[in-house]
């Protein structure tokens, strides 16, 4: 009997709960998931409180159907505009000297007319050494000449007038002839700013010496610049109706210039021109992306391109608003317009909301 009653004892003390000692516990038990903060529900849509909201800058917009141009995108660069840039060369060789304000750096703005540098012109020994001597024996032939015209002024009683006048065209034949001899061997040239702009490359250092016909600056007005599109379809270049680029999310739109009517690596280039301040955060020869649109028309819903994302299943879907609190993502077909914005052609419906802003960090949320 007191064996059954040690056994039924043993028992319960195993079934009971295991206690550790003051300041031996292994923490608290792991915390409830929270039901009211964001979180994607079974659905795939995504939970997420107005708090929320705020703090991650959420933004909608409502859409509507509408007749948007199709358009094509191309690959090309950004070009300097020739009547609003311009190179500076060296027309002699020699070794260069600082302007005025010394010699410019990239990024310094200059004006049209403005002296960037002087380039002073060099020659070799031997022919240093003919100048001196031909300007030795003109300035001896002009001493002798002024010589023979005092002479015959003293006598122009007796000395036929026409004798005298040749005499002093003579003096002013040579001295004329000493002066362009003297300055071809101490030639100082300009270097001049073509337009007024801001300096894109430079490549002039004090003493250095350049030969003629070298680049030592470009100079460009930022906000006039102008882009090359390369097209592989001839029927494409004959159906422009407008063209765009984007800069940072912002739409520049770009005026149809012309194109080539010679193939370059079996493409056609086309050109572009571009005017705006957003054009100054574009560089010369940067590659950039055109969207040209045609004349014929497409039936869809413009949203930013920035709404477009990726699930999981790579597939392209936008995020819409359907309560409050809540967001549905749809698999949508779309069509670019722009650059900054795009036509979904299928999965959207007008006058739903779809959101602009934050929607990559709205597609993180597991």
């Amino acid at each position: 009997m007191k064996a059954n009653f040690l056994i039924f004892a043993a028992c319960l003390s195993l079934g009971a709960p295991a206690l550790a000692d003051d300041g031996h516990d292994h923490g608290e038990a792991a915390p409830v998931a929270n039901a009211n903060g964001p979180q994607r529900l079974p659905d795939g849509s995504v939970f997420l409180p107005k708090p929320a909201q705020r703090q991650l800058g959420v933004r909608t917009l409502p859409v509507s159907l509408d007749e948007l141009p199709r358009s094509f995108e191309l690959s090309g660069k950004v070009v300097m505009d020739p009547n609003a840039g311009g190179r500076v060369q060296a027309m002699l060789a020699g070794r260069l000297e600082a302007g005025p304000r010394g010699l410019p750096g990239i990024g310094q703005t200059v004006k049209k007319g403005e002296v960037l540098a002087h380039v002073v012109a060099s020659s070799d020994v031997l022919e240093r050494a003919n100048q001196a001597a031909q300007l030795a024996q003109l300035r001896a032939a002009r001493q002798l000449a002024e010589q023979r015209v005092a002479r015959l002024r003293e006598l122009s009683d007796t000395v036929p007038r026409k004798d005298i006048e040749a005499a002093a065209s003579e003096v002013a034949s040579l001295a004329a002839q000493i002066a362009a001899l003297g300055a071809g061997a101490g030639a100082r040239e300009a270097l001049v700013a073509p337009v007024s702009g801001v300096i894109a490359s430079a490549s002039a250092v004090a003493g250095q010496v350049v030969g003629a016909g070298e680049l030592i600056f470009e100079v460009i007005d930022p906000t006039r610049l102008r882009v090359e599109a390369l097209v592989y379809d001839p029927q494409q270049a004959a159906d422009v109706a407008g063209a765009s680029l984007a800069v940072g999310g912002e739409r520049v739109p770009l005026t149809f210039v012309g194109s080539a009517r010679s193939l370059r690596e079996q493409a056609l280039p086309m050109l572009f021109q571009g005017e705006g301040e957003a054009l100054a955060r574009l560089a010369v020869g940067q590659a950039v992306r055109v969207f040209v649109q045609s004349a014929s028309r497409v039936s869809g819903i413009r949203v930013p391109a920035a709404s477009l994302m990726k699930n999981a299943a790579n597939q392209n879907v936008v995020w819409v608003k359907n309560a409050p609190e809540r967001f549905e993502p749809r698999v949508v077909v779309f069509a670019v317009l722009d650059g900054a914005s795009v036509a979904v052609t299928a999965g959207l419906q007008a006058g739903e909301r779809v959101v602009t802003q934050a929607a990559g960090l709205l597609n993180q949320i597991r």
